[in-house]
């Protein structure tokens, strides 16, 4: 077992509110939540962390999974003298809360699960990236992650946030994306979702390519207690593309979970 090491900020938020975990999309930061968290804040004790190599978060040099992945969040919950808290994460921070949930059904006591899905991708795919990565570096994604991550027209109405993302993409440590996407290769909860007992949301955006409604519906139809939520005029990074939306989304999820 190999366990990465995970860097994730403090909470802040009201005293004594629930705490509440962001997890962050491939190739992004914590950054990705920036336009959300205030929202966020006025009713949570809010932090985030940052996927390994990615942002603040030392880079990886062992191959580690999914699962892995969720141990490091969980222990780095509990390194704050936190032990219960609500979730939300994109993407492969997505798959995190889910895999954190199978791991610690004790301790997640609600999840949104954001343009995420319980298997992500071709595997064959995931490990073509990993070559291209290793061989060109991060910054050869960023041309084709601009289609995929903003909705037609968000790069043009939120320039500063799209830009401030690819260069999080860009900066990403090598290897340790690599090894995210060979993590992404081999993650499949799909047998395992009926397991999940806590409140899940399945947000998908509008127009993501990545993962979509079916892949929503999946995770929703497939955990105890579950729905899903589209978020229109987004694709693969919602936070971003619709912060409003989103934050609106989640604090009607979280009160109710509470």
């Amino acid at each position: 077992m190999t366990i990465p090491s995970v860097a994730i900020t403090r909470p802040t938020g009201p005293p004594g509110s629930p705490l509440l975990v962001l997890g962050s999309s491939l190739g992004t930061s914590t950054m990705l939540w920036d336009t959300v968290s205030p929202r966020l804040r006025e009713s949570f004790r809010v932090c985030s962390f940052d996927l390994p190599g990615h942002g603040t978060s030392p880079a990886a040099s062992a191959p580690f999974t999914v699962g892995e992945i969720a141990l490091a969040v969980l222990d780095a919950v509990s390194a704050l003298d936190e032990t219960a808290f609500h979730y939300a994460g994109v993407s492969l921070g997505g798959a995190v809360g889910l895999e954190a949930m199978l791991a610690a059904s004790d301790r997640v006591a609600s999840a949104a699960i954001v343009c995420s899905g319980a298997q992500i991708g071709a595997r064959e795919a995931w490990l073509d990236r990993a070559v291209l990565v290793r061989t060109r570096g991060t910054a050869a994604l960023v041309g084709d992650a601009a289609g995929r991550w903003f909705a037609p027209g968000s790069i043009g109405r939120i320039p500063v946030v799209s830009g401030r993302l690819l260069h999080d993409l860009a900066d990403t440590d090598d290897e340790s994306y690599a090894l995210c996407t060979e993590a992404l290769a081999s993650y499949n909860v799909r047998p395992l979702l009926a397991n999940v007992a806590a409140p899940v949301l399945a947000l998908w955006g509008e127009h993501d390519p990545v993962v979509g409604r079916e892949d929503a519906e999946e995770i929703a139809s497939g955990v105890r207690d579950g729905r899903a939520v589209m978020v229109a005029e987004a694709a693969h990074l919602a936070p971003a593309d619709q912060p409003e939306a989103v934050a609106s989304a989640l604090l009607r999820f979280f009160e109710a979970a509470r």
